[in-house]
């Protein structure tokens, strides 16, 4: 495990002790199990077809989804947490991120926008990675940083004439709308916000975290 994805167990408690607990939500299962759980509004999708898989598993039976806010200095904590679990299983567990970009942060929801451009060449998991690994630099000044996130657009490669029409569409912020609108369904409050095959995830140790895991791939 390189240096940059460790976390340490103390870090690590504060950021799940802090995770939001709003309640279970439950979900029967499925073939690519769960694709809704029960929200305030009904049935409401966990994952959508659309939705950002960082990782894929072959069976698809087991599924973590984070509710993100690439601004959130807690989501940025547990990055490194989500990047050595996604190491531990990979093959056996999916992730996926979903956006929930919080309004007391000036530029969480510009962010977003940056990822999801960018998620339209391919290129949605290394702007994930860039913008959690810079977000001292850039986080929470009022001046917008558009431009910090193009310049990584620049850097990753990316046709800057697509990535500035995408950044311009209604459609892309829509798009970032529709997961908020799931998560708040869904009673997510906060960030990060993990469910786990439908159910809203509330460890308070790496410990639980894991077992919370092993206990669906063993089920």
């Amino acid at each position: 495990m390189s240096t940059n994805v460790k976390i340490s167990a103390a870090l690590v408690a504060a950021v799940l002790l802090g995770l939001v607990v709003t309640g279970w939500v439950t979900s029967p299962g499925s073939a690519d199990r769960p694709s809704t759980a029960t929200g305030a509004d009904g049935e409401v999708p966990v994952v959508r077809e659309d939705s950002h898989r960082l990782s894929t598993a072959e069976n698809g039976q087991v599924t973590l989804v984070e509710f993100l806010d690439f601004e959130c200095e807690s989501c940025r904590a547990a990055y490194p947490l989500v990047e050595e679990l996604r190491e531990e299983y990979a093959g056996e567990v999916s992730f996926v991120a979903r956006y929930f970009p919080l309004p007391g942060h000036p530029n969480s929801e510009t962010a977003a926008v940056a990822a999801e451009a960018a998620a339209q060449q391919g290129a949605f998991e290394p702007t994930y990675r860039r913008l959690f690994e810079t977000q001292e630099s850039w986080s929470h000044q009022e001046a917008s940083q558009a431009d910090v996130f193009r310049g990584f657009a620049e850097d990753l490669g990316l046709d800057l004439d697509a990535y500035d029409r995408a950044v311009a569409d209604p459609a892309t912020l829509e798009r970032i709308e529709q997961d908020r609108h799931d998560g708040l369904a869904l009673g997510v409050e906060g960030t990060p916000t993990f469910f786990l095959n439908g159910e809203l995830l509330v460890p308070t140790s790496v410990e639980q975290f894991r077992a919370a895991i092993e206990a669906e791939l063993g089920g």
